[in-house]
Order: C-alpha cells, then structure tokens, then sequence
C-alpha cells in the first residue's frame, strides 16, 4: 500500500511570547516598573492559553452544558451541568485574578491594561468563559457605582475573589421577547411581598452564563410608568442558603449557532427575592456602567479571536504546501494574511484605546475630554472590532482551504463564536444610533479629532505622515458632514457609516503613532507595513446622501 500523505496542523505555543504585537504594546503604554510588574503573570497566562487550556479545548470540543429540569422523584431542580473546560476556565480565572486585578488596582490605572492583556490572551482557548466574566466585572464596577453599600459588602467579595471556592460570576439579564436592546419594553414586574420584600414577576428571553451565583436585572416596580425610565435595577441571588433556586425556573436552555459552550437559558422569574440597587426608576441609566465595562469585554475579546484565527493562519501556511512551495511562500497568500494581521493590529488598538481610558476613569486620572472620547468610543470601539473580528475570522477560515471546514480541526468553531460579538451588548445598528446620535456627539468627535492630531504628529515617515493626514481628512469630513445634517432620517440611515468611518479614521491614526513608535524603539518597520495594508482598505463610508428609494429592495 503507498505511502499516505498526512498534513501537519497549525500549533500555537505560548501565546505571550508569540505576540510581539502585544509585547510592543505593553511596552510602549506601561512603566518600567509595571511591565515588570506583569509580565510573569502575563508569561504564565500565554503559556496556559496555548499550552493545557488550547489541548483540553479541543478535547471538550463536542461537549455542551446539559439541563436536567426534574429528579427522579418528580421534584424540579433545574440543575445545569458544565463542561470540563468551562470548569477549569473558573478556576483559573478565579485563581489568576481576571476579575480582582482592576479592583486591587496595584498599578493604579495600569491595571486595566493588565486585567484585559490576560483576557486577550486567555479567551480564545476557554469557550467564551469570559461571558460570565465580563457580567461579573460589570456587576462589581455597577456596585460600586451605585454605591449601595449593603450589596457591596454581600456581593464583592465574591465577586473579586481569588478564592475559587468562594468566586461568584453575575448574569446580566435584560433580554425579554418583547425586546432585545429596547429593554425599555421590558414587562418584567417589580411588586413587594407583605415583609416589603421586593419581588420579580416575568420571563427573561436570553440569560447567559445561567449558572452564575447572582445577576443585575431589570423590572418595572408597580406603579411606574412606561419606557425605560420607569424601570429599576434589581440583584438577585439565583438560590437560597439551601440551594434551591430563588423563584426561578429554567424553562430551556438556548440552541444556539455559536457559544454552544455557555449555558445560555429562557428564565421565569416567580416570585424571585430581589433587592433594589439604586432609585425605583431610570433603571436604564443605572446600568450604563455595566454596559461600559460588558462592551470593553466585547472589544477585547473581538481582537482575541481574531489573533488566534491569524495565528493558526499563518501556523498553517507555514507547513502547508501548494504549487511547490510553502503557502507562505506564496505572493497572493502572504498579502491575503498580511491585510488580516493589519486588521488585527489596527482593532487591538483601539480596543486596548478604550480599556486605557477606563483605567484612567477609574483611578481618577481622566480630564474631561477623555471622558467624551471614553464616552464616543464605547459604542465604535465595540461595533467595529466585533464586525472586524467576523470578517477576519471568516477570512482566516478560508485560508484553510477544506479544512477551514472540517468540524474536528476546532477551526469552524472561532467562526460561529466569534459572530455572537456584534449582537451580544448591542447590535450595530442600536450602537451607531448611540454613538453619533444620541448625548453629544459633536463633543465626542472633537475630542476623537484632538486623539487623531496627537496621534499623527509624531509621523516622520513619508506613508506615516501621509497616511495620518487621511485620517484627519477622514474625521474632519465626519464633523463636517454631521454639523451639516440636517434630516433627521438621513442623520438615522448614515449612522452606521458615520459610526464605522469615525472607528476605521481612528484605527489608522493608532497604527501610524504605534508604527513611529516601533520604527524609533525597536528599528521595526512592520508597523509601516500594517498601515500600508490598512490604507487599501475603505476608510470612508460616508456616502453623504438620503437614498430615499433604499425601502423598495425591502418591502
């Protein structure tokens, strides 16, 4: 019998170590005395991401969280088994502090930096875990907000503890069929029993990571009035001392495309215990510091995926063969992984923009047009890394030829997982509307314009500075362009373009600092590489008119 050819797969190793691009990063951002303050740390994570955590996810790849509603007696008990990774994700988590290092705060506003270098490099192996963990971390930072003391002292500890024993996770759970991110249709109801406790009425649609220990929901309290103002925040203990489910019942876990691995669940709150966080109303309001830290998560974990996807892209080019030579070897192949790693680069930071400017919120170190940047760049930075990370994703799929498509490789699955990213915490459309039309937007954009200036000043090179001088061009036909409007309809249709053109201006001018940076530091001229390759990509997607006749393609 002939010799049989058998293909080399892709193979990542410490993923700390195989990231100069990160290194880079964390180098230019970070004291001395922090990075080597973190870098062990960071050492240790990457060689976990791409070592027994990357093994035991494709060994686990087939199974799911299963739900057993009854017991063999008849009794409910709702009881949701997870899988081996997602449990020893916990533990590491827990034990490596993903949730305790911004709260600890040990490098100050640093520390930010720190928490998310080790979600960026511990989500692509852990089956979307940081779902929990992000809820969890916007819960704490909700708290803490807020300032009700009484729920801080119950629930934080948990919540930031090393202690896998004693870790908490939180749901988020806002999600109705009456609305998704119009949650101000919520029908949740809010009553308080004879003792003046209050308690939950309602079903809640989609509630991630069901097996949490508590979660920040949403209800109307009886009396109050419509929309979201009428709302208020509520926490809740998902069971009791005993261990029975606080008024809950688990009416189905969720078949999903993707995150087939995160117990996903239609709840029915019947009489749920609950506490009131804040004021009885606006309880919209009152979530938006969740909703920060949830869409940095977001952005974070979108540029996550897309290293991984491009790193067993370009593992896989290494090995395999083609028209007599190596893929890599290949002109066309080497452009099509190039314009993917330019995306990444591009994403990251301005994903890792957003995560700096909330360690300096936190810490205190933040001026007021930071705060209008931060406040811009939550919604853009989230929209547009995620709808990056499916585009690259996909891409990188296909760079595998058939065995992109093969279920066994693991591969399909970053794909399916990763197309969760521009619904979860706001779907595109719902965060453009946020971003460029509601609050102030015109502050937001100026302060973006003054990021951009500083971003190009710098440029030495020629394709540097030329390339910063389109992106200013970019941002200044934006504000142009929004002071202009004048329809409303136009200003709703061209949201997302504006949203995507202020995002993508941006990326750019964070490219040419970073690729001046890497130049003068390192004598690297990759960066001016990436902002070549992000450059033939459209920046623009303004097109400056209503099309009044865009409702025919779809009525």
């Amino acid at each position: 019998m002939p010799d049989l050819f058998i293909q080399t797969p892709p193979s990542i190793g410490n993923q700390y170590r195989e990231d100069p691009f990160l290194r880079g990063y964390l180098q230019r951002k970070c004291p001395r005395e922090v990075l080597g303050g973190i870098e062990a740390d960071l050492d240790e994570m990457g060689a976990l991401a791409g070592g027994d955590l990357y093994r035991m996810q494709l060994e686990d790849r087939t199974n799911e969280p299963k739900l057993t509603q009854w017991d063999a007696w008849g009794n409910r008990i709702d009881r949701i088994e997870l899988t081996t990774l997602w449990t020893r994700a916990a533990e590491i988590a827990s034990m490596r502090g993903l949730i305790a290092i911004p709260y600890d705060a040990e490098h100050g506003r640093f520390s930010r930096i720190h928490q998310f270098a080790n979600v960026y490099l511990f989500h692509p192996s852990t089956d979307v875990y940081t779902c929990p963990l992000a809820m969890t971390d916007g819960a704490a930072r909700t708290l803490l907000t807020v300032g009700n003391e009484t729920l801080i002292e119950r629930a934080l500890p948990h919540l930031t503890s090393r202690d896998s024993s004693q870790a908490w996770t939180s749901g988020q759970w806002m999600t109705e069929a009456t609305g998704g991110s119009d949650v101000g249709a919520s029908l949740t109801r809010a009553t308080r029993d004879d003792h003046g406790v209050w308690r939950l009425y309602g079903k809640k649609w989609f509630t991630s990571a069901v097996t949490s220990q508590m979660a920040l929901t949403l209800a109307r309290p009886e009396g109050n009035g419509p929309g979201g103002s009428g709302l208020a925040m509520f926490y809740i203990e998902t069971r009791d001392a005993e261990g029975r489910l606080n008024g809950i019942r688990v009416e189905r876990l969720k078949d999903k495309l993707g995150t087939r691995k995160v117990p996903t669940a239609e709840l029915y709150l019947d009489g749920a215990r609950a506490h009131l966080v804040g004021e009885p109303s606006h309880g919209t309001r009152a979530i938006e510091p969740m909703l920060v830290i949830t869409r940095a998560w977001n952005s974070v974990t979108s540029v996550a995926f897309m290293r991984r996807a491009v790193a067993l892209a370009c593992s896989y080019a290494r090995e395999r063969r083609a028209f007599g030579k190596r893929l890599i070897d290949l002109p066309l192949h080497v452009t099509t992984l190039a314009a993917l790693e330019a995306q990444t680069r591009g994403a990251f930071l301005l994903a890792f923009e957003l995560v700096e400017l909330i360690g300096r919120q936190e810490s205190g170190e933040i001026d007021a047009q930071q705060k209008a940047l931060l406040r811009l760049l939550t919604p853009i930075g989230k929209l547009l890394t995620a709808k990056q990370a499916v585009s690259v994703v996909s891409e990188a799929i296909e760079a595998f030829g058939g065995a992109g498509y093969i279920e066994d490789t693991g591969i399909p699955m970053l794909l399916r997982d990763t197309q969760v990213l521009p619904i979860w915490e706001g779907t595109t459309n719902v965060l453009s509307l946020d971003a460029v039309l509601r609050g102030d937007p015109a502050s937001g954009i100026a302060a973006l314009k003054a990021r951009v200036a500083e971003c190009v000043r710098a440029a030495r090179e020629e394709p540097l500075r030329d390339a910063g001088a389109a992106a200013s061009v970019t941002i200044d036909k934006a504000m142009s362009w929004l002071a202009a409007a004048r329809d409303p309809a136009l200003l709703q249709a061209s949201a997302r373009a504006l949203a995507i053109t202020l995002g993508r201006a941006f990326e750019l001018a964070l490219l040419v600092e970073h690729a001046q940076w890497q130049l003068d530091a390192q004598r690297d001229r990759s960066g001016i590489a990436a902002v070549a390759q992000f450059r033939r990509m459209p920046i623009d997607a303004l097109v400056g008119e209503r099309d009044d006749e865009a409702s025919l393609l779809v009525s």
